[in-house]
């Protein structure tokens, strides 16, 4: 007879030594939410719930020494481990993999397990809303009335189909990602049983082009496709017939099975260039709903609701002169009152009209100055911070410290300009989309590991926005 038990206890003395051993990111993203853990005393087994082969393949190629070690330093010896593959299916089975035993090598094997011997459960998903972006603090104004007063019936209900797809689209900096993440959060709130998920399309296509890389793209779409109301910011970034493709049929299973999409865009659909047709029609199905630049007045709501918010004493002549001036976008208006803060506390001064001045002619000016950046510029700049030959870093030579350059500038570039990555490889030597993915994770890895790194880049970029 088996003995399976759950083994909360003794994981978490596992999860504890995980934790000390990997990034803080790689532990939420791929240890936190393993489940459930059980353990066969009789068989010395232990299985771990995981969602898809997807994410069982990526712990096995990237933790497997970390899990050996873990699993014997806890649990002893002659242990080994099996993932119960959550599937997505109607069967009601999971699938049992074995994994590498920790003491003696196995060659690994698919079985199916019975419903009523191990149920099917979905993991519980984390949704990456921002919980900083609420209707509460999202300020209703003429520009923005029909997106937040439709997103608002979407949380209260997620399975009508009139507003289905929701695009959002209007030019940066007028609340699109805040507005997104404010009706995931409303309906996380309403309805907590459903998997909701915010990821921008960046991030999709990293994740597509990794498992393109590894040969897991049937898990990445079941992945997505088991999502109830799936968030995506950005579809503009979408620059792939791959991505493009594989997102077309994660698009048609969720809207088949009534799942709710919610797209945004710098731009409306008939202007989105380069993307597929099939798509085009199917952004245009649902509810097209434009977010404008906010008017004068709602500049002052906005401005008194941040200020509110942080706590800070703005005279109403500041407040009318800022929201006068400042035309372009919330996030202007956002950077504008965290520099007042800092200003007036670093020079012990009220807050008036001539501190406002002084702060928008550095703030928007500094803005205004990276929206005219070109990939030219950065590059000049980036070679010249590192003592490199820009010819180099636009040819095929793959030195290190080339290579670290010709890095390094995608990923300003790509940060500092509006071009999306095919344009950016084009730009630099006339690579393509997926070595500019690659490079910017490569920075964006070494950024959170390499303070000496992190300390020369934040460097270039002040000279970047100064110069």
């Amino acid at each position: 007879m088996e003995t399976q038990q759950p083994i909360d206890s003794r994981w978490n003395q596992c999860l504890q030594v995980i934790r000390h051993n990997v990034q803080p990111q790689a532990y939420d993203t791929w240890f936190r939410h393993i489940n459930p853990v059980v353990f066969d005393e009789a068989e010395r087994k232990v299985y771990m719930g995981v969602p898809t082969h997807y994410f069982r393949e990526h712990l096995e190629k990237h933790y497997l020494d970390l899990l050996r070690k873990v699993l014997h330093h806890v649990y002893g010896p002659n242990i080994s481990l099996y993932y119960r593959v959550h599937t997505d299916s109607t069967n009601g089975e999971d699938m049992v993999v074995e994994g590498t035993q920790r003491t003696t090598a196995v060659v690994p094997q698919v079985v199916s397990t019975p419903a009523n011997k191990s149920p099917r459960v979905l993991q519980e998903l984390d949704s990456q809303l921002n919980p900083n972006y609420t209707f509460d603090n999202f300020v209703e104004g003429l520009s923005n009335k029909l997106p937040r007063t439709v997103g608002m019936a979407i949380a209260q209900n997620p399975r009508q189909m009139t507003f289905n797809p929701l695009f959002i689209y209007g030019p940066s900096g007028v609340g699109k990602t805040h507005l997104v993440n404010a009706i995931g959060t409303r309906l996380k709130e309403l309805h907590p049983s459903k998997r909701v998920l915010y990821v921008s399309a960046h991030l999709f296509q990293v994740q597509y082009t990794d498992s393109v890389r590894q040969n897991t793209v049937n898990d990445f779409i079941s992945f997505y496709q088991s999502i109830d109301v799936l968030i995506i910011d950005d579809v503009q970034e979408f620059v792939t017939k791959g991505t493009q493709q594989t997102f077309f049929h994660i698009f048609n299973h969720l809207h088949q099975n009534g799942r709710q999409l919610i797209l945004t865009s710098d731009r409306p659909p008939m202007a989105l260039q380069g993307m597929e047709e099939r798509l085009l029609t199917r952004f245009k199905w649902g509810l097209l709903a434009e977010l404008e630049r906010p008017d004068e007045g709602l500049r002052c709501d906005i401005l008194r609701s941040k200020i509110r918010q942080s706590g800070l004493r703005i005279p109403e002549s500041v407040i009318s002169y800022i929201s006068k001036t400042v035309d372009t976008s919330v996030r202007d208006l956002e950077g504008v009152v965290h520099s007042l803060m800092a200003y007036s506390v670093v020079l012990n001064s009220e807050i008036d009209v001539p501190l406002a001045e002084r702060v928008i002619a550095h703030t928007i000016g500094a803005s205004q100055k990276k929206q005219q950046l070109t990939p030219q510029d950065v590059l000049n700049q980036t070679c010249a911070y590192f003592c490199t030959d820009p010819s180099d870093v636009l040819s095929k030579s793959r030195k290190a410290n080339i290579v670290a350059v010709r890095q390094l500038t995608m990923y300003l570039v790509q940060k500092f300009t509006p071009l999306s990555t095919t344009k950016i490889g084009m730009a630099i030597g006339g690579r393509n989309h997926a070595t500019v993915l690659h490079s910017c994770q490569c920075i964006e890895e070494r950024l959170r590991t390499d303070k000496s790194f992190c300390a020369q880049v934040e460097e270039l970029e002040a000279q970047l926005t100064q110069a």
